[in-house]
């Protein structure tokens, strides 16, 4: 395989990641938007939120089935475009029904998108001989910022949602399916061959449990910033409202800043020690925000956190490829549940426990179960030398 097709397979990924980091943070971003659109009650809403989720886990899990057929190169091909259309298909209705169908789709056809999606970085990973997969979710966090700000000016301006997203998905469209065409790059070896190893090995799920832990407290963390982090400015810590609408775009800052050297962090030093200076990092984060004597403290506390999570949840990832490398397709996939698991689990944890403790309180939760993954870290190093964390280069490719 030659270099120039690898760089391309690499870019066109790059481009799929930022390209779900939009659609989806216009998403949530505009979710007061989607409510008063179809007049969802306020009880009835944790339930349009949560079958996102939950309906994106089961295709997650399904995708395990469909990669061992066609790979996961056609998955994310035809998955990405039906997430975009059904970010569209949320603007356009006027039903309650319609609303719930759009986002039944987008949940779906996420969970297929991001277990293909992150498939095929821990497959280029390995075809590179060196760690990318941070850089890759580098392009999701930048995707994301954009399509907050998007979002922004959509709700500034009072545009309605489907005018807010046209433009958008019309732009994004044909550029994921021109990018399509690269993605199987880093599938290196004969189609048959790796389809073989799919079925003849199996994910030992007490070697995957450490990963899944790490995943899920990873996003219990990452849900608690962006569904709780303007309410704890503002209600706990005295803020104004605009100046509790910093903390989420800090945090996104730094993780972007965070993913985009890591990979550079992880080449030197290894994915254990990047791993747990993360962890450490983030669980010092939610400790400067549970002690904060004011507004500008708690927003460096969710800053730090920023920093420290941003490279956990790729590093997960690759870590899983490392460990099943005959298996990684169907390792990548069920480990990919427990960010659902983790999305779900972390803001109603943290609600229920600021109303009958305190949100002080409440944010010492996360970060303990953050400080845990310090303990597993040592599953980040399984097979290290062979992808992402030593020095050793592929036998199949020279990338230089």
């Amino acid at each position: 395989m030659t270099d120039a097709r690898l760089r391309r397979g690499r870019g066109s990924l790059a481009v799929s990641f930022f390209v779900q980091g939009v659609t989806f943070a216009l998403l949530v971003t505009r979710i007061p938007g989607i409510q008063d659109r179809y007049g969802i009650s306020d009880a009835l809403l944790p339930a349009f939120l949560a079958a996102v989720p939950i309906l994106a886990g089961v295709a997650s899990v399904a995708t395990e089935k469909v990669v061992a057929r066609v790979g996961p190169a056609v998955v994310l091909r035809w998955a990405q475009p039906v997430v975009l259309l059904a970010l569209l298909a949320v603007g356009a209705g006027t039903e309650l029904w319609e609303a719930a169908v759009a986002l039944g789709v987008f949940g779906l056809a996420v969970g297929a998108l991001d277990a293909s999606m992150n498939m095929l970085g821990v497959s280029l990973q390995r075809a590179y001989g060196r760690s990318i997969m941070l850089g890759f979710h580098a392009s999701y966090s930048l995707g994301g910022i954009a399509g907050a700000s998007l979002a922004w000016v959509g709700a500034h301006w009072h545009l309605s949602l489907f005018v807010s997203y046209l433009p958008v998905v019309a732009l994004l469209l044909p550029v994921a399916f021109v990018g399509s065409r690269w993605y199987g790059a880093g599938e290196h070896r004969p189609v048959e061959k790796e389809a073989g190893e799919r079925g003849g090995s199996r994910v030992a799920f007490a070697l995957l449990l450490p990963l899944c832990l790490v995943m899920t407290f990873a996003y219990i963390g990452d849900s608690t910033v962006s569904n709780w982090s303007a309410k704890y400015l503002q209600d706990v810590l005295g803020s104004s409202e605009e100046l509790a609408t910093v903390p989420y775009n800090a945090y996104m800052v730094t993780t972007l800043l965070g993913r985009a050297v890591g990979d550079f962090g992880v080449r030197k030093l290894g994915a254990v020690t990047v791993v747990r200076c993360g962890a450490v990092l983030a669980a010092l984060g939610f400790a400067v925000v549970a002690v904060a004597p004011g507004a500008w403290a708690g927003i460096a506390g969710f800053t730090v956190l920023g920093l420290g999570l941003s490279v956990i949840v790729p590093q997960t990832f690759a870590a899983a490829g490392r460990l099943f490398p005959g298996a990684s397709d169907a390792a990548v996939a069920r480990l990919n549940v427990f960010n659902y698991v983790g999305f779900l689990v972390g803001s109603p944890l943290v609600g229920a426990l600021g109303d009958a403790w305190s949100y002080r309180g409440a944010m010492m939760v996360p970060m303990v179960l953050v400080l845990v993954t310090v303990v597993y870290a040592t599953s980040f190093g399984s097979r290290e030398a062979r992808y992402g964390g030593g020095h050793e280069r592929p036998r199949t490719v020279d990338v230089g």
